[in-house]
């Protein structure tokens, strides 16, 4: 109920600031004489509200004419009550620093130092009286009070904005994390869960003719499952350093397991690449040989890394059966290009001279990278 009575962002601070205010302003105003009496007196107060609750809601053209309302109310109250009533002007300097217009904050100022003219003539027949009195300064700072607020509002707002960007950072680098994983997943455990099922039919095709041999292919499962376990605590864990050294070997064993030849050429130092750039192509190199093994039927794969003055390239080819225009919509296709774009480059997917499929990795040389290849 409160909230609908006085505005939500402000009733932690100004409620109880502005309660009391309007106590003692009914309360000083009712117990000093009027030449109007205590009917008038009490519509006066009840107008001078009015004017402040509007401008407590609104920001536009409503809030300085409620500004020029509420300073005419004190003028009455400062020439034939008091003249210290005209320190309830704050009230409006206060709520003009948070208008909208700029324009309309200085003309809602211009309105306190025609309430100290005009106040000031009806007392003393000179307008400018209040030059040599304390009202000088106290009109100074009520021609400072709304900038002051205006800045503390604007401040106010851009930490707000700031903290509403910076949660839809945290979204977004969640969301970025999310896919991350699921694509480390796919193309960590792709490869290995692909060799656990195509052992498994083997040793299950064995069991009835070759007993040993299916025990053997067996234990090879059991061996690659705790070696997939490896895997995801060390994907839960964080993303680590891949060398691409240790992962050509690991597909060697992966391909020897299924009688296809890897055959690898390196015309440059792969250890000259930074731990990131290495990971991404070792990461890359993992998909297209889990890919390799899934559909190509290949008996070779031949891998082949060049580096130029410009470019460091991984060619992957394969002498299996190719690829139709839906093999390339996969989830591994599409993380390869993921992961080439982060790394400045690109991945280039065609038909190999071999009959099979190529992939090409090409990434920019750095300067020290370059300097190292030679």
């Amino acid at each position: 109920m409160t909230r609908k009575l006085y505005p939500a962002d402000q009733i932690e601070k100004y409620l109880i600031l502005d309660v009391v205010i309007f106590i003692f302003l009914f309360y000083n105003v009712l117990t000093t004489d009027s030449p109007f009496g205590r009917v008038v007196t009490l519509v006066l107060l009840c107008l001078f509200l009015l004017a402040f609750y509007i401008g407590l809601w609104c920001r536009d053209w409503r809030l300085l004419a409620s500004s020029f309302f509420g300073c005419g109310i004190l003028v009455i109250f400062g020439a034939f009550y008091n003249q210290w009533f005209l320190l309830y002007a704050f009230i409006f300097a206060d709520l003009l620093g948070r208008t909208r217009s700029l324009v309309h904050m200085c003309l809602g100022m211009s309105g306190f130092i025609v309430m100290e003219a005009v106040t000031h003539w009806l007392l003393t027949g000179d307008p400018l009286s209040f030059v040599h009195t304390i009202h000088l300064p106290i009109l100074i700072l009520l021609l400072i009070v709304p900038f002051i607020v205006r800045i503390t509002e604007r401040s106010k707002s851009l930490k707000r904005e700031l903290a509403t960007a910076n949660k839809k950072i945290e979204r977004y680098i969640q969301e970025e994390e999310r896919h991350r994983i699921a694509r480390d997943l796919h193309d960590t455990l792709g490869q290995t869960l692909t060799m656990i099922k195509m052992k498994s039919e083997l040793a299950a095709r064995l069991i009835s003719t070759d007993a040993d041999l299916a025990k053997q292919e067996m234990n090879e499962v059991i061996h690659t499952s705790r070696f997939a376990l490896k895997q995801v605590r060390e994907l839960v864990t964080s993303m680590k350093y891949v060398a691409l050294d240790e992962e050509i070997k690991h597909a060697r064993k992966l391909l020897d397991s299924l009688d296809i030849q890897l055959h690898v050429r390196q015309s440059a130092s792969l250890h000259n690449l930074s731990k990131v750039t290495e990971t991404m192509l070792a990461l890359c190199l993992r998909e297209c040989l889990t890919n390799i093994v899934k559909h190509s039927q290949a008996k070779n794969c031949m891998i082949t890394g060049e580096m130029t003055n410009e470019w460091f390239e991984l060619h992957i080819e394969d002498d299996g059966v190719g690829f139709s225009r839906g093999d390339t919509d996969g989830n591994g296709l599409a993380s390869i290009q993921e992961r080439m774009r982060l790394l400045k480059g690109h991945a280039e997917l065609g038909a190999s001279s071999h009959g099979g499929v190529s992939v090409t990795l090409r990434l920019p040389v750095n300067e020290q990278e370059r300097g190292n290849s030679q």
